[in-house]
């Protein structure tokens, strides 16, 4: 299946180049194709359904599956609500496997806005767990948090080890 991959590929080059004979070129819209592939498949989404985000607090969990996104149809992004699931969990923490959970989004992989024009966006995405209430269930925060949360959760920025 691979070699007829190719040479499709080499057809389509060939007919791009105007009919050359060759089959350099072929391999040429071959390694194009692929790139452009690849920086499709990078393309970064919103936190939806099903997605595992890291943990980043001492509360116990280590990774949890979205389960609901609390704000909007598409899903969450910086700063918001998520309802989750702990996939992932140390056997002495607050937060056992299996226990459905809040969790405010404080890394997404998705770039988003800010006020002067300049984009923020994380390698991962992160979340702190909360309560119904919106307090943190650990009592510290690991990694950078964007200062963008300082309108609905102070109190996950002032647990947070460096700003961003």
């Amino acid at each position: 299946m691979a070699a007829a991959l190719v040479s499709k590929c080499s057809r389509v080059g060939r007919s791009l180049l105007g009919g050359l004979g060759n089959n350099t070129s072929g391999l040429l819209s071959t390694s194009n194709e692929i790139m452009s592939n690849n920086f499709l498949s990078q393309q970064r989404t919103f936190i939806q359904m099903r997605t595992v985000l890291k943990v980043v607090d001492n509360s116990g969990a280590k990774k949890v599956m979205c389960i609901q996104s609390l704000k909007g149809k598409k899903g969450a992004r910086l700063g918001d609500t998520i309802v989750a699931s702990v996939k992932e969990a140390m056997p002495n923490g607050k937060v056992k496997k299996g226990k459905v959970v809040y969790g405010v989004v404080v890394r997404a992989a998705m770039q988003r806005g800010r006020v002067d024009g300049s984009e923020v966006k994380f390698d991962d995405n992160a979340v702190v767990l909360v309560d119904k209430q919106g307090q943190p269930i650990g009592t510290r925060v690991f990694g950078p948090v964007p200062h963008e949360l300082r309108k609905k959760h102070v109190k996950i920025l002032t647990l947070a080890q460096h700003i961003a």
